[in-house]
């Protein structure tokens, strides 16, 4: 079957403004890494998001490598994690020695809450993750609530959900550290990968660029000569009396003019995601056995859309296989409960009570919602939507 709706890995478009941008830091960045346009990108993203502490990074992984790193974990100590989530939000802390605790996610919003939390916290708790997936801002009041009154470090996984807000406090600035991701699929793309941290500490601020760049830093001491000892320093910078142990998670200089730039038009990318997830929910209202996620407010960017099939994992994956064979619209199933991974069980993670992420996963749909979806091809899913739903209510007629 010819495809006509793919499922695409890539989210946006570049303008022609974008382009050029790029074209023009290939021609101007010197160097291609760790200069201007990458000070540029921070500087924006900063006033954009209203954080603190921005540092651009190669991607939303490496974000998260450093948060678990910074978080100074201790073998067992535990790390509460969704158990719904794409798997980087969980194993970087599980590769700092803590153990991992699977939370599961409200029904209707699909990520966690202070409740699905508190079930799971224990006196080891030492950090839990929080993530907006899909691209809708869980209750970061009442979760940053409950970890403040039990000394809990909390990490935001905003990968999915920038520039979405909760009464006005974009996402990524409600608990310790932000994470955002610029990977292809996202609502911003830096050419394929990119990522940024941010963070309120000054303390912890100071130390990201080293941890960043291969331990780089000056000299502390005033010198005569600028090439002696070295052209640079490198050190092990401390915090809290731990020593941490750099990396190489820098972004390009190209990448960073396209961030920058892009910047300018992700509000609107959300709102035009958001309105037509509307559309597509309210056009389907009248077959409730597409259970979607309704939010239409700047709470939500519809990163994705997702939605439960009622009458079983049977009529889901009928639902999936005639809407690829019929109609070559190619909707997937995402997110599988990270305790099901050969990686997590060989780790001794393989058990989990989350019978709301269990039931989700295993009645899923999600469609293709990429933002260069074109109105044809959007209306096209649509009907196909509607003509699938109509021939199972005959097929699956009790």
């Amino acid at each position: 079957m010819k495809i006509t709706v793919p499922f695409s890995g890539r989210g946006v478009d570049y303008t022609e403004e974008e382009i050029s941008v790029a074209v023009e830091a290939m021609r101007s960045a010197n160097p291609l890494t760790q200069g201007r346009y990458q000070q540029a990108f921070e500087d924006k993203f900063r006033n954009f998001n209203g954080a603190r502490h921005a540092f651009a990074l190669s991607n939303g992984t490496c974000a998260l490598e450093l948060a678990a790193q910074l978080c100074l974990l201790k073998n067992g100590d535990e790390v509460v994690v969704p158990a719904h989530t794409f798997t980087s939000s969980a194993y970087p802390f599980l590769k700092k020695g803590a153990k991992l605790v699977w939370a599961d996610i409200d029904p209707r919003t699909r990520v966690v809450t202070a409740d699905t939390l508190r079930k799971v916290l224990t006196r080891r708790t030492r950090v839990i993750v929080v993530v907006h997936l899909y691209g809708y801002v869980a209750d970061m009041p009442a979760i940053m609530t409950l970890a403040r009154e039990r000394g809990i470090l909390v990490v935001e996984d905003a990968c999915q959900a920038i520039g979405a807000d909760l009464d006005g406090i974009r996402a990524g600035n409600f608990a310790d550290f932000g994470i955002f991701s610029f990977h292809s699929h996202k609502n911003l793309t830096t050419l394929g990968e990119g990522g940024m941290l941010t963070l309120a500490d000054d303390g912890l601020a100071a130390l990201v660029p080293m941890l960043r760049h291969n331990g780089h830093c000056p000299f502390s001491f005033e010198r005569e000569d600028y090439w002696i000892p070295a052209m640079g320093n490198v050190d092990l910078p401390e915090w809290q009396g731990e020593r941490l142990w750099p990396s190489n998670f820098c972004l390009g200089e190209v990448e960073c003019a396209v961030g920058a730039l892009q910047l300018d038009r992700v509000d609107s990318i959300n709102a035009q995601k958001r309105r037509r997830a509307i559309a597509f929910i309210d056009a389907l209202r009248d077959y409730p056995e597409l259970v979607f996620h309704r939010e239409d407010s700047s709470r939500h960017n519809y990163h994705l859309l997702a939605a439960r099939m009622e009458g079983g994992a049977e009529r889901r994956d009928d639902f999936i296989r005639s809407m690829l064979k019929d109609y070559g619209v190619r909707c997937v199933v995402q997110y599988y409960p990270l305790y099901r991974y050969p990686l997590y069980q060989k780790s001794g993670l393989g058990r989990a009570d989350c019978p709301a992420t269990d039931h989700f996963y295993d009645h899923m749909v999600s469609f293709p919602f990429q933002h260069n979806l074109t109105d044809e091809e959007f209306r096209h899913m649509l009907a196909a939507a509607t003509r699938v739903l109509e021939e199972q209510r005959k097929r699956f007629r009790q």
